[in-house]
């Protein structure tokens, strides 16, 4: 209300406003442990946009300035109006300004294996989409529940200065200068290169990043840094270590739909930055560090591998982790965020994990990352830092109500170990015990001709080896990790190996069901794993084989959680090249299994006695 004064001579008039004790305050409310959302704060023609280049603390494109990186933000007017602070929901990406077209820059694999690739001819540079505000992406949902929401483009994309470096330590300390600008420790400018400054005066400081694939990378990026702010991370389908989504096991390995991919080729796809700095860029990194280190010959692990490999410095993690992953997710495997989980585990930190029966992407059900965010950057006291750590989709189940485990693999889980008897070109016996008498040796002819799928559905085939099981009596749970021993032999010096475990009979069939058609699918895949065998002794240093000569190698298949139904068979196929993964060799080359030094150890809910029950003994 307006109040004026009447003194003597005249009159006083105060304007003083006085805001009325009815006025309610717009601000974050909570239901059931989650944020809900605010009418008033709904209205996106009324939401403040900023744009503006945070200064990081490094120059990784050689021109003696520090890089800046493009940020966009969108906050509540209410943190204007209102003087209201909130958290921030964060994404980062390589991709918001564009991506190269086509698979021209692919490498040829129609190469021997451990011989030198044919030479690979980079395409025509990323013409990139310039925009002052980087996407609208996570905004319709968390802006209207109290929080801002923040993007940026990595080093090299987009607006951002500096290089590409695909898992270098500028993608790890870019987005931590962007949490540092957050909480007043990094200076923010209006351009790229003026020297007017913006502060986040807004904001609470409290961070919470997520993302899928490449965009997934990046939260668990900054939060090895040990950054003071990012309080919670929820990374979906992220890579952790490039070495094994470019390698397994010693065995150059591409990811599933990029046949031919390496580093280099995902460097040339998300280089869309400063035209001015391609060229330092391009000898700097992708044809000076990139081109030496990754070594595309022998497949083995190195200090360039080391450096991009995300569990080393797990140790660093402060924030809350809620990964995510598919379990049929061939592109980015899911080991990249199991491995990423048992570490965080072993070091006495209580990381969550949801896993779906899918394949590439799909986050937690939007009500547990709402909980999960509510939790660590308000502080609402829902539960979820106390409840189970692993949520499973079970076979059919919507994604959107995981089965809860107290933890991952299954509690209950042990390893069990099956051995493999002669008649592998058809199919021979998996069994619980080891043949007393000497098996001998099978082997198998490499055909990369033959897709995996049409290997193991064949009745008879002498380019792969295949070992079934009894038909089960009852379900079968396998949760963790399958690990395989094989004692073999090559007739090359190097060769592919692939390994799968199989649900069969493997089969689809069109029936009709009510007034429609559908396809009934049995059986498949349940996990797969590859190696070089020039890697039995160490990852680190490839042994090139002499012919004829027998050697034994333990690897492990990508980590699963599934349910086999009673009525199939487990199987595990064994053959030389994976048309779909890894290099294409001129057929011919022998690979010769030694039986009885061979195993396979699954990860068996209930151990022995569940397995023994299901093969009806």
């Amino acid at each position: 209300m307006r109040l004026s004064k009447f003194l003597a001579g005249g009159l006083l008039a105060v304007s003083l406003v006085v805001p009325s004790a009815f006025a309610r305050q717009i601000k974050p409310a909570f239901s059931d442990g989650m944020a809900q959302e605010i009418p008033e704060m709904a209205k996106a023609d009324e939401w403040i946009r900023q744009a503006l280049w945070v200064e990081t603390e490094f120059d990784s494109d050689g021109d003696g300035k520090l890089d800046r990186v493009h940020v966009s933000v969108t906050r509540p007017k209410q943190t204007d109006t209102e003087g209201l602070k909130v958290p921030v929901i964060y994404g980062s990406s390589p991709y918001y300004s564009g991506t190269a077209p086509g698979d021209y820059m692919f490498w040829n694999v129609r190469q021997e294996v451990g011989e030198e690739p044919p030479t690979r001819v980079p395409g025509e540079p990323v013409i990139a989409r310039t925009q002052p505000f980087i996407s609208n992406g996570f905004t319709a949902y968390w802006v209207p529940r109290g929080f801002a929401v923040v993007h940026s483009e990595s080093p090299g994309t987009g607006q951002s200065q500096g290089c590409p470096t695909v898992g270098g330590m500028n993608e790890s300390l870019a987005p931590k200068a962007v949490i540092d600008w957050l909480n007043g420790r990094a200076k923010g400018f209006t351009s790229i290169d003026g020297n007017e400054q913006v502060k986040a005066t807004w904001t609470t400081g409290k961070v919470g990043m997520t993302g899928t694939s490449y965009n997934g990378t990046l939260p668990l990026a900054a939060a090895t840094t040990g950054v003071a702010g990012l309080e919670a991370i929820v990374p979906d389908a992220p890579n952790t270590s490039y070495w094994h989504y470019y390698r397994s096991n010693g065995l150059v390995r591409h990811p599933d739909g990029y046949l031919g991919e390496d580093i280099q080729v995902l460097y040339d796809y998300i280089h869309s930055g400063n035209p001015s700095r391609d060229a330092w860029c391009d000898a700097n990194v992708r044809d000076g560090e990139m081109a030496n280190g990754q070594d595309r010959v022998t497949g083995d692990y190195n200090d360039f591998w080391k450096g991009r490999d995300y569990t080393h410095v797990t140790p660093k993690v402060k924030a809350a982790v809620f990964l995510a992953h598919g379990l049929s997710d061939w592109n980015v495997m899911p080991d990249h965020s199991l491995r990423i989980y048992s570490a965080l585990k072993e070091q006495g930190k209580r990381p969550m994990i949801y896993l779906h029966q899918g394949g590439h992407g799909g986050p937690p059900p939007p009500d547990m990352m709402n909980r999960f965010f509510s939790h660590y950057l308000y502080g609402v006291d829902n539960g979820i830092d106390q409840g189970p750590r692993s949520w499973i989709v079970r076979e059919g189940d919507d994604r959107n109500a995981p089965t809860a485990y107290a933890e991952w693999p299954h509690p209950e889980a042990s390893p069990v170990t099956l051995y493999p008897q002669a008649g592998g070109h058809g199919a021979g016996d998996l069994v619980l015990a080891r043949t007393p008498t000497w098996q001998g040796t099978e082997t198998l002819v490499d055909n990369v001709a033959f897709d995996a799928e049409t290997l193991v559905k064949a009745e008879w085939s002498n380019h792969r080896l295949l070992y079934v099981s009894p038909v089960l009596a009852d379900s079968v749970h396998l949760s963790g990790t399958v690990r395989v021993t094989v004692k073999m032999a090559s007739s090359k010096p190097a060769a592919n190996l692939s390994v799968y475990l199989v649900s069969l009979p493997w089969s689809e069939r069109r029936e009709r069901q009510g007034q429609q058609i559908v396809t009934v699918r049995q059986g498949g895949l349940v996990t797969r794993g590859w190696a070089d065998l020039q890697n039995h002794a160490s990852l680190t240093e490839s042994e090139p084989l002499d012919p004829g000569a027998f050697y034994t190698m333990t690897f492990d298949l990508e980590p699963d959680d599934q349910v086999i139904p009673a009525g199939q068979q487990l199987g595990i196929a064994v053959f030389s090249s994976d048309r779909e993964f890894t290099l294409w060799p001129r057929p011919g080359t022998e690979l010769t299994l030694d039986l009885d030094g061979t195993s396979i150890t699954l990860p068996i809910v209930g151990g022995a006695d569940a397995l023994t029950k299901a093969f009806g003994r």
